[in-house]
């Protein structure tokens, strides 16, 4: 039998929403995909740019869910927030906290003080998601923006998955205290590499693989970490926005969910511009990619894939292809 994809690494760095679940409620196969890599000698973490809860709620979540999670194989962006500001402002600063009561913990827990009033006279605003911040605190933090106070957030994901469908994210709240204020902050989490490279050592991998849904933090983040990854379409991204995406943005893998980590990967071949996925083959001249392959396959994607990249290689934005789909 072939070796499985995830017999080649000694981790897995997971994301969360998109991809262990989505709302409240796990997606269907990841728990038991989850449980199956202490069967096989893996190793796993989580990697989240969610910031309204702590590490502990998350773990504790994820446990009710039924997936292994100790406190310590989570790591958030929020703390990685702590982290940054405590390299930059001394000890027992002011911080007024646009975000959630987990957000505030880790700011303590670096010795800084949390504050929730301009009129206490912070020297920095922490911004992270909270599906309970309004105008009111969007307009605080504006005012201290504004003022000149230095500007952080946990990360800028535009958008969330939610059971119900795509929500808000940090993005769009940061977006308004951007429009407002003319400024731009420094993003502690993902896609920057350090929140990465912390989770790995944590769990002593030398190889681990970065599985995520989203292109632009996941799947970047793990590339700029140099690790191997891993995009699963049961989240954000699309095979559609995959095959367009940037360059920096390209994952190592596409896969349709967890359950796909321990199948074998299909071998891509190149012969003359023509590139090979299973049954599935695709070709790109002058912008089109003509694929052979049933649309729903995801072996016709991996060839599309592998042709449209090796055309426009180092794309610096997002290229779609005209698709050519041949009777197969």
């Amino acid at each position: 039998m072939a070796d499985s994809l995830i017999s080649a690494y000694d981790a897995v760095l997971s994301d969360l929403d998109g991809v262990v679940y989505a709302g409240p409620h796990a997606i269907p196969g990841a728990i038991e995909s989850l449980q199956r890599l202490a069967t096989v000698g893996v190793g796993l973490g989580y990697v989240t740019n969610n910031a309204s809860r702590t590490p502990a709620q998350v773990a504790a979540h994820l446990r009710e869910l039924g997936a292994p999670a100790e406190d310590h194989q989570v790591v958030s962006s929020s703390q990685a927030a702590g982290e940054l500001l405590a390299s930059m402002l001394p000890q027992g600063a002011r911080v007024l906290i646009t975000g959630s009561a987990a957000l505030a913990h880790e700011i303590e827990l670096v010795g800084l003080k949390p504050v929730h009033s301009a009129a206490e006279n912070p020297v920095a605003v922490v911004q992270g998601f909270s599906p309970e911040l309004g105008w009111k605190d969007l307009a605080e933090a504006s005012y201290v923006v504004a003022a000149g106070a230095q500007w952080f957030a946990t990360n800028t994901d535009m958008s969330i998955p939610q059971a119900r469908g795509i929500a808000p994210g940090n993005g769009t709240l940061v977006a308004a205290v951007a429009a407002a204020t003319g400024k731009k902050p420094l993003v502690a989490g993902k896609p920057e590499a350090p929140l990465f490279h912390a989770a790995a050592k944590r769990l002593g991998a030398d190889r681990p693989l970065v599985v995520g849904d989203r292109l632009d933090t996941d799947i970047l983040g793990g590339n700029r970490a140099g690790y191997a990854t891993a995009a699963v379409l049961t989240g954000v991204d699309t095979t559609h926005s995959i095959l367009s995406a940037r360059a920096d943005e390209r994952p190592t893998y596409l896969l349709a969910n967890l359950q796909d980590l321990y199948d074998p990967y299909p071998r891509l071949t190149n012969d003359g511009g023509t590139y090979y996925c299973g049954a599935a083959w695709a070709t790109a001249v002058d912008g089109e990619v003509t694929v052979a392959g049933p649309k729903d396959s995801l072996d016709a994607w991996r060839a599309a894939c592998a042709a449209w990249w090796a055309a426009v290689p180092d794309a610096p934005v997002a290229q779609s292809p005209r698709l050519v789909w041949q009777a197969h």
